[in-house]
């Protein structure tokens, strides 16, 4: 493979030294004048055979006698290393060439006299001249120069270091063995500075080797830095891409910490985040008092505080280790009063509130029952009440008359007897259906009752149905559409007198709140 690239680069030196000649005579003819044209430089590696031209293309009224080529090192003297002369044959004298050196042409042409250099080596590179002998103008020369090629051998690399306060070396780049000497730069983002030198080498080649210095900090650590290495070799320059390698002592950070610690507050975790190059080893948590509360579990880097008491004012300590050292951080919580839950507060505030309102409501819905249920009470004794028929007679306020005691009207004061037509047995009563037990004077005992919410609610319901009924039975049973004149009575015949209390019959008497009994079928007005 290297040999196949010795020859690709000899093919291309080649094509380059001849447009170099070309250019180079059209130069040299129009400028200057000069006849001789050669090749200003050529380049070859070591190893290849190497051909440099040489050609007088215009002698008229120039007599050539003899060419010479003369080879001058770059630190030394000149010295001849081809000669040749039309009469004679060609002479290599004795030079470092000798045996490597030949004219191109056999026998040569004094017209192009270009010769030819095998395995040329390192030491081969100078200045080589053609030079004409010519009559009458005596000698013209032309100048090539001989670059020798080395391709040299890269390589990068990184120093691993530790994070301190004085200027180290962090990576190093090298180009060995190249001719001529390489080109190297640094490209990174780290804060530092490059040094670069050059030394001798085998075969007269050239070491250069680049260092990169910095004050390494643990954030260095994992940066990127790029050697670039570019030569006349080289297509494109070559680049090693690298990262830097500073270690440090664990870096430990406390995540959890929202200095939030009220009294009766649960599960507190703290989170113990530590790194490090090397990665650290261990992490532990512990106490500057060296105990532990009871309220405190810890699972690997975590430590939870299950309920925030006077236990927990202590100060927590993270400590992680790796070979570099030990880094540490601490959390020391700060006790506070439970806070006020607004959102808690809302809610109480609004369940008060709205207790208030629902009892608010409900008495008024009571209040709206219970005067309802006295204004239609009150619309019955004035009409005649429903499916229960009520009679109000007056009786006098010393309660043992009956209409003699009244004058104008019936006392409305007095208790509510109702007369359930749906029931034939139970005949006369209170408005709650039950028959008055009589005293041993004759006399009904009145027991006086209150009506109750459910009365009430029944009496609205039953409303309409028993004002119906109540209209129906009117027609039938109507006593207080008379107007004017003494009381009437209705007596059973004399044959009938069974159920007659006095003069009136057991079911037409009707007894009042003052304890008289009035009957029924009389009338007063």
């Amino acid at each position: 493979m290297a040999r196949h690239d010795a020859r690709n680069w000899h093919d291309f030196t080649e094509m380059i030294g001849l447009l170099c000649l070309v250019s180079s005579i059209l130069i040299q003819h129009g400028a200057s004048g000069q006849r001789v044209k050669v090749e200003p430089e050529v380049l070859s590696y070591p190893g290849q055979t190497v051909t440099l031209r040489c050609a007088f293309p215009d002698s008229t009224g120039t007599q050539l006698t003899m060419v010479t080529w003369i080879y001058e090192p770059k630190d030394g003297e000149r010295i001849n290393i081809a000669v040749f002369h039309p009469n004679f044959d060609p002479n290599y004298p004795d030079s470092p060439l000798k045996g490597r050196v030949s004219f191109s042409h056999n026998p040569p042409d004094m017209m192009s006299p270009s010769i030819q250099i095998t395995n040329v080596e390192i030491t081969d590179e100078g200045k080589y001249i053609c030079e004409y002998a010519t009559y009458p103008g005596g000698n013209e020369q032309g100048i090539t120069y001989l670059v020798m090629l080395a391709k040299p051998s890269n390589s990068a690399s990184v120093t691993t270091v530790t994070a301190g306060t004085k200027p180290v070396v962090v990576a190093r780049c090298m180009s060995a063995n190249g001719r001529p000497p390489a080109q190297i730069t640094w490209v990174t983002t780290a804060n530092g500075n490059a040094t670069s030198k050059s030394q001798p080498s085998v075969n007269n080649t050239v070491t250069v080797s680049s260092e990169y210095l910095m004050v390494p900090t643990p954030k260095d650590n994992g940066i990127d830095i790029t050697c670039v290495v570019a030569h006349r070799t080289q297509v494109k320059p070559e680049r090693f891409p690298m990262n830097l390698a500073v270690q440090y002592a664990p870096l430990v950070s406390i995540e959890g910490d929202d200095n939030n610690w009220y009294i009766g507050r649960t599960n507190v975790a703290l989170t113990c985040q530590a790194t490090g190059n090397p990665v650290p080893t261990s992490v532990q948590w512990k106490t500057t008092s060296g105990v532990t509360p009871d309220t405190v579990q810890i699972t690997g880097n975590v430590l939870k505080v299950l309920k925030v008491d006077d236990n927990i004012n202590t100060t927590f300590v993270c400590e992680a280790n790796n070979s570099i050292g030990v880094g540490r951080n601490q959390a020391t919580p700060l006790l506070r009063e439970p806070p006020v839950n607004p959102s808690n507060a809302g809610m109480v505030a609004g369940a008060v509130i709205g207790s208030l309102l629902a009892l608010l409501l409900v008495a008024t819905l009571i209040f709206v029952l219970v005067t309802r249920s006295r204004r239609h009470q009150q619309g019955y004794r004035a009409n005649g009440g429903s499916d229960m028929k009520t009679r109000i007679f007056g009786g006098g306020k010393n309660g043992t008359g009956g209409a003699a005691g009244s004058g104008g009207g019936g006392n409305n004061n007095g208790p509510i007897y109702v007369y359930n037509e749906s029931s034939s047995h139970q005949g006369l009563g209170e408005k709650n259906n039950h028959h008055q037990p009589f005293n041993m004077g004759g006399r009904p005992e009145v027991v006086t009752t209150t009506p109750t919410a459910q009365d009430i609610l029944l009496s609205n319901e039953l409303d309409d149905a028993e004002k119906r009924k109540f209209d129906e039975l009117e027609e039938e049973e109507r006593y207080d559409h008379f107007s004017g004149g003494a009381p009437i009575l209705q007596l059973r015949p004399p044959h009938d007198q069974s159920d007659m209390i006095g003069d009136y019959l057991d079911d037409d008497m009707e007894s009042q709140r003052d304890g008289s009994v009035i009957s029924r079928t009389a009338v007063y007005v």
